[in-house]
C-alpha cells in the first residue's frame, strides 16, 4: 500500500514537470467537472481555444464544438428513448429542445465557469453564446478522449444529470413555439408584424406586435428582431392562458 502511494506521487510528481503550468491547471480543472483524469491535453487546449483573424490561425473551439453538439444530441435522444417508453415524437422532440436548446447550455457553461479555461486572453468580447460553445466543446474533445460509453457517462452523471433534465420537463422554452403549436391545433392564425425604430439617442430597435386573427393582442421593444418576437408572444401568451389555458392543452404525452 505504501508503495502504491509513493508511485502514485512519484507520477504526478513527473506528470506536473511534462506539462505547462497552464496545462496543469486545465488538467486539473478539468478532473473536478469530469470526474476523470484527462489523457489527451492537446484535445482540450483546442476545446478552450478562440478563433483569431490571423491568418496562421490556429486550431480554435469550433470543430470541437461542431462535434460536441452531435454526440450531446445523440447521448441526449438516446436517454429519453429509453427513460419514456410511451411518449410520442412530439413529446421527446420538446424535452430535447429544452435540454440542448442554446439558453440551457449557456446556462450550465456559466455554471461550470468554462471561461475561465480559456488559453488566451482575447482582446475582442465574448459572444453572449460562449458558455454553451465551450460546453459542446468540451463533450466533442471528452469524446474524442474517453470514447462514447465513458463520454455518455460523463455526460449524466456530471454535466447533464437526469435529476436536472426533469427540471425541464414543465419549463417553457420558446413561448412563440408554444402558441405556433397551439394556434395550428386551435386552426386559428398567429402573425408577427415586426418593424425598426429609431430612438432619440438613435439606437436602433425592434417592435413587434402579434396578431390573432385580425386582433392585434400584444406587443414588444427589443435589441433584436428575435428576441421582441420572443417578448411579444410572451405577452401575448399571458394574455391568451387566461382564457383558453394553452400550457395545459400542450402539455400531451
Amino acid at each position: 500500500m505504501e508503495l502504491q502511494k509513493y508511485f502514485s506521487k512519484f507520477l504526478l510528481k513527473n506528470r506536473k514537470k511534462k506539462l505547462t503550468e497552464r496545462d496543469y491547471f486545465l488538467s486539473t480543472e478539468l478532473k473536478k467537472i469530469l470526474g476523470s483524469e484527462i489523457r489527451n491535453i492537446s484535445l482540450y487546449r483546442e476545446a478552450f481555444s478562440l478563433k483569431n483573424s490571423s491568418k496562421n490561425q490556429e486550431s480554435n473551439y469550433e470543430r470541437l464544438e461542431f462535434l460536441g453538439d452531435s454526440v450531446l444530441g445523440t447521448i441526449i435522444s438516446c436517454h429519453l428513448f429509453q427513460t419514456y417508453p410511451q411518449a410520442n415524437e412530439g413529446y421527446l422532440t420538446q424535452m430535447k429542445s429544452k435540454i440542448v436548446n442554446r439558453k440551457n447550455l449557456n446556462k450550465l457553461g456559466e455554471d461550470l465557469k468554462l471561461t475561465s479555461l480559456l488559453q488566451k486572453s482575447n482582446s475582442m468580447a465574448l459572444g453572449e453564446n460562449i458558455s454553451g460553445n465551450l460546453f459542446e466543446a468540451l463533450i466533442g474533445a471528452a469524446y474524442l478522449d474517453f470514447q462514447y460509453e465513458i463520454c455518455k457517462k460523463i455526460i449524466l452523471e456530471r454535466l447533464l444529470t437526469p435529476i436536472e433534465m426533469n427540471k425541464l420537463e414543465n419549463k417553457i422554452v420558446s413561448y412563440k413555439g408554444l402558441l405556433l403549436e397551439w394556434s395550428q391545433k386551435k386552426k386559428v392564425n398567429i402573425k408577427y408584424e415586426t418593424c425598426e425604430e429609431v430612438q432619440v439617442n438613435k439606437a436602433i430597435v425592434f417592435r413587434c406586435h402579434v396578431w390573432l386573427g385580425d386582433e392585434k393582442i400584444a406587443n414588444a421593444m427589443e435589441t433584436s428582431k428575435k428576441k421582441a418576437e420572443e417578448k411579444a408572444a410572451q405577452r401575448a401568451f399571458y394574455i391568451l392562458n387566461k382564457k383558453e389555458n394553452i400550457l395545459g392543452n400542450s402539455k400531451t404525452l
